[in-house]
């Protein structure tokens, strides 16, 4: 029963998230992301600066991130996405706007 409630939550909309839940989900799928070390992780940190990921990889993490989120991020916004706390703030921007 329990996984079913988690994997129900998942598919709700941005609407319904604080700006601290969006960070903490945010965090759970950087920290998914097997190319990501957990231990240099932060909101500040940048993705190929600080944790090494290449183009491909941050590709990568964004579909992660437009499926935990249910909804897609065009590819010219994505490309400014560049730390954990840009995510945020776009999800953040995108529910106001909705």
């Amino acid at each position: 029963v329990s996984s079913i409630l988690v994997s129900t939550s998942r598919n709700y909309s941005t609407g319904e998230l604080t700006k601290e839940a969006i960070s903490e989900k945010v965090l759970h799928v950087c920290k998914t992301f097997d190319k990501i070390p957990a231990d240099k992780l932060t909101l500040e940190a940048h993705f190929m600066n600080d944790l090494g990921l290449d183009s491909l990889d941050h590709v990568e993490l964004i579909m992660n991130i437009e499926d935990e989120f249910n909804f897609e991020i065009p590819d010219g916004d994505a490309e400014k996405l560049l730390r954990p706390r840009d995510i945020v703030e776009y999800i953040a921007q995108k529910d106001l706007s909705t």
